[in-house]
């Protein structure tokens, strides 16, 4: 095994043990390991990780920051983009988090790409057009039919218009 090889299974290492600081909600401790594990050796989703970890803090714009560096590393992974627009959303950015949104719907590498369609929703139904907006939901619950966030929006928004 080369020192590259070396460096990457390290960084692999504390991913998963900052992953499991962020999991149980001990941020401090998860963006010191990503940081850390992109030292060694970056890759997107560490990049996404400690972006989603400054969310946490409303630190949106340090999140963008490195989601964008995600994206450089790795441009077909969903979450960076994903991650941009849901972050935009918070900042009230709407418009601008729908091209993040529809990169990700189109992403080949995405574990949950359920994800954009309900923050699509979300922006849908944001400006009043329930109609798209019950479509990515639907679009979300094709694709994950047991994600709940996606189907409480879904009932919540039929409620409205009844």
């Amino acid at each position: 095994m080369n020192q590259q090889e070396i460096l990457h299974k390290q960084a692999l290492i504390l991913f998963d043990r900052a992953h499991r600081h962020h999991q149980n909600g001990e941020l401090g401790d998860a963006i010191e390991l990503y940081r850390r594990s992109i030292a060694l050796h970056p890759t997107a989703r560490a990049h996404t990780f400690l972006g989603w970890s400054y969310s946490l803090f409303s630190r949106y714009e340090e999140a963008i920051a490195e989601c964008q560096k995600a994206i450089a590393l790795d441009p077909h992974l969903g979450n960076p983009y994903n991650d941009i627009g849901s972050y935009l959303i918070e900042m009230e950015k709407w418009e601008e988090a729908v091209p993040w949104l529809e990169k990700a719907v189109r992403a080949r590498d995405y574990d949950v790409p359920h994800y954009p369609y309900v923050n699509l929703g979300r922006i849908y139904e944001h400006w009043g057009d329930a109609r798209t907006a019950l479509a990515c939901y639907q679009q979300a619950l094709d694709l994950a039919p047991l994600y709940l966030p996606a189907e409480q929006a879904r009932t919540r928004l039929l409620g409205k218009l009844s």
